[in-house]
């Protein structure tokens, strides 16, 4: 079993930005500028914009955060969006979900300038995504995707089965393996709750992706031997056994999975380090004109 370290390979890519935009202050370009909107004061959308700040910070990228209590109207939050569209100093951004109900979560992300919508979740750019153009890739499947790069795990002619149809990883990362590329070139079947004979269908798998939010769902007698196994999920669960008095667990369940697979990510510690990095990735990008050209 070898073991996939996101953190170790996210601190690579950091570095590895962080040394790119040291080049361009020193030829005297436009430093990279991400954005985050956040509207009330959801717990995990808090840690996720914090970290996001911390990583600007490292790599020498510019950042600002738009906070706003959730009573905010719609209206007002849609002009919010159109200001940062339309400022030239900001390369990207991103509105951070969820949203509170009186507010469309979906109309606030089309209201999001596709060149500035580095989370890719604009339908412009998950179009692009589906066709094979260039495109900002949303974070998760970009971020697995870079871990299978920097392994060197093989997906061309491969059987791979995403348990998980969601827009923002399921469904983006079965195109994406599926697509003419590498990775890519892979035979993708994208299960859900409906799914008959789940079981079986994963047990054949040379790469199982797990990304539907169901603690330990994925145990040892549905992997095949010498499997890769990509572990999206994560859920905090009570323990008595740490500090905090909750423990984070993963889609997988680990100890025993982890026996008979080749590669196999862990959680914490897995794919969701890749998440921040991806989004820095496709900031820099932005400010690049690399997506789509700037005018």
């Amino acid at each position: 079993m070898k073991l996939i370290d996101g953190k170790k390979v996210a601190n690579e890519i950091k570095e590895e930005i962080a040394n790119e935009v040291q080049q361009i202050k020193e030829e005297g370009g436009k430093i990279p500028h991400l954005a985050a909107i956040i509207v009330g004061h959801d717990g995990a959308s808090e840690t996720y914009v914090g970290h996001k700040e911390k990583a600007c910070t490292q790599v020498g990228f510019d950042s600002t955060v738009l906070r706003f209590e959730d009573d905010i109207a719609e209206d007002t939050l849609l002009r919010k969006v159109h200001e940062l569209n339309d400022n030239p100093d900001i390369d990207g951004f991103i509105v951070q979900l969820p949203m509170p109900k009186h507010i469309s979560e979906q109309k606030i992300i089309e209201a999001i300038d596709p060149k500035k919508d580095v989370d890719g979740f604009h339908p412009i750019n998950i179009g692009r995504v589906v066709i094979g153009l260039p495109a900002y890739v949303s974070a998760t499947p970009a971020g697995i995707i870079e871990l299978i790069k920097r392994y060197n795990i093989e997906t061309s002619g491969k059987d791979v089965v995403v348990i998980g149809r969601s827009n923002i990883v399921g469904k983006p990362i079965s195109i994406l393996l599926s697509q003419k590329a590498d990775p890519g070139n892979a035979t993708v079947t994208l299960t859900h709750s409906r799914t008959k004979n789940l079981k079986e269908v994963v047990s054949r798998a040379d790469i199982i992706i797990a990304a539907l939010g169901n603690a330990e769902f994925l145990t040892a007698d549905m992997v095949k031997e010498g499997a890769t196994v990509i572990d999206v999920g994560i859920t905090r669960v009570k323990s008595d056994k740490t500090k905090s008095g909750w423990k984070l667990l993963g889609d997988v369940k680990f100890d025993e999975v982890a026996e008979k697979a080749e590669y196999i990510t862990p959680v914490p510690g897995g794919v969701g380090p890749m998440t921040i990095v991806s989004l820095l990735q496709n900031t820099l990008k932005a400010a690049k004109g690399e997506i789509y050209p700037k005018f």
